[in-house]
């Protein structure tokens, strides 16, 4: 387990490259340690009052006051260093939000999926333009369900883009386990393989890589190339190759109901008007929709995974290309991941990121919001909330804007430290 960053130094004129517990200043300078990371990140880092950020904390009040959040995690870092980090409200009727409060993160997951593909495409194990069905296709034990050959087209880099030719228009099978099972006879949700088979038996929308339209299905078979190419299950594999390498101990697979809490984990929240609805898997009659709704669970790679905001940040910083901490990817993945082509193009697993060097990833169902903001100057704002918004998935947008004005207001009063290193 790694337990600090490192940094490559290049040593004589062979090239040789060597990793030491410390800074070489020049010769003839004091050596400086290396910075100690902080292991366990939601217990370190608890809840301050910092005058000259009170005006701040009543902005991100009042903000939560307007769209009755119950509560909402902020973390800031800026080149790597976290700077701030705060919970808002409650996350629960007897419990103060804190730093290190853990959530559902939504469509977030789909970042460290991309993540889990592109560690997967450095260990030589898979590339961007592998095909996914036919002959030479990752998943081809599905072939015989699939009835239109443009599935034969789709790579995994179409499925990162949204590009593979699933739509929505006739629902979404991932939000839609209910009807799923109603129309297949099931008396239990479906396995992610048994969704598989029948989705890959329907029509494409439109011939891979010629458009682009959101998909979550895309995701689980992601997940699905993740499990098959490492061997490993998804969770896992995440866990050994992603998340541990950056110092990450609390990103979870989300539950579906309010029994499956997990230890540290926010509760989540409708609006006072929400109306009740049948549980995904025909158990309940009427739920909130945060608590047995959707099927959570199964989203995998497409929406499944929990973190606190501290640790949303300090995976940022291990796939951002910046220093001081090391990058769990490398250059050339980064770059990637992060190129712009267009405005009609998604990058791989972000939502956009700009020719400025500004990225986006947001993630919203119900009782979550998250938006993870990472701006040309290395300063990286993540917000989280246990609530549904009335503005369901456009919420995303009104924190983007509360993000900005506060970055703009209060980035320059922030304490210069890094938090990491408590």
């Amino acid at each position: 387990m790694r337990t600090g960053k490192f940094i490559l130094i290049l040593l004589g004129a062979a090239g040789l490259i060597a990793a030491f517990p410390f800074i070489v200043r020049g010769r003839g300078e004091k050596e400086v340690p290396a910075p100690e990371y902080v292991q366990d990140l939601n217990s370190a880092i608890v809840n301050e009052d910092i005058p000259e950020l009170r005006a701040m904390d009543h902005a991100v009040d009042s903000f939560m006051n307007f769209w009755a959040l119950k509560a909402a995690s902020l973390a800031i870092m800026r080149n790597d260093s976290l700077l701030y980090a705060k919970g808002y409200g409650k996350a629960d009727p007897t419990t103060a939000m804190t730093p290190g409060t853990t959530m559902r993160l939504a469509s977030v997951s789909k970042l460290l999926t991309a993540v889990g593909i592109m560690k997967l495409q450095e260990e030589g194990k898979i590339f961007l333009e592998t095909p996914v069905f036919g002959p030479l296709g990752v998943l081809n034990e599905y072939d015989c369900y699939i009835k239109d050959n443009n599935y034969y087209l789709i790579t995994v880099e179409h499925l990162l883009r949204h590009q593979a030719g699933f739509s929505t228009r006739g629902g979404d099978v991932m939000f839609s386990k209910l009807t799923f099972m109603r129309d297949w006879g099931l008396s239990e949700p479906p396995t992610p393989q048994f969704v598989v088979q029948k989705q890959i038996g329907r029509r494409l929308a439109f011939e891979p890589g010629t458009w682009q339209e959101y998909s979550n299905f895309g995701f689980l078979l992601l997940s699905l190339i993740i499990e098959k190419v490492s061997g490993l299950p998804y969770d896992q594999y995440m866990q050994e190759h992603v998340f541990a390498p950056a110092g990450c101990t609390q990103f979870r697979i989300a539950g579906n109901y309010l029994k499956d809490r997990l230890p540290g984990e926010s509760m989540y929240f409708m609006q006072p008007d929400s109306e009740l609805v049948p549980s995904y898997d025909g158990k309940y009659s009427a739920v909130d929709k945060c608590y047995g709704g959707n099927d959570i669970t199964g989203l995998m790679g497409a929406g499944a995974w929990t973190a606190s905001a501290v640790e949303m940040a300090r995976l940022v910083g291990c796939i951002d290309g910046r220093g001081p901490m090391e990058d769990i990817l490398s250059a050339e993945s980064v770059r990637k991941m992060t190129t712009w082509y267009d405005a009609d193009t998604f990058s791989l697993g972000w939502n956009d990121t700009k020719p400025d060097g500004e990225w986006t990833r947001t993630g919203s169902f119900s009782g979550t919001s998250a938006l993870v903001k990472v701006y040309p100057d290395g300063e990286c704002w993540i917000f989280i909330s246990n609530t549904s918004a009335w503005r369901g998935s456009r919420f995303t947008k009104n924190t983007a804007h509360l993000c900005k004005n506060l970055r703009r207001r209060f980035s320059p009063s922030l304490p210069t430290r890094d938090l990491f290193t408590l």
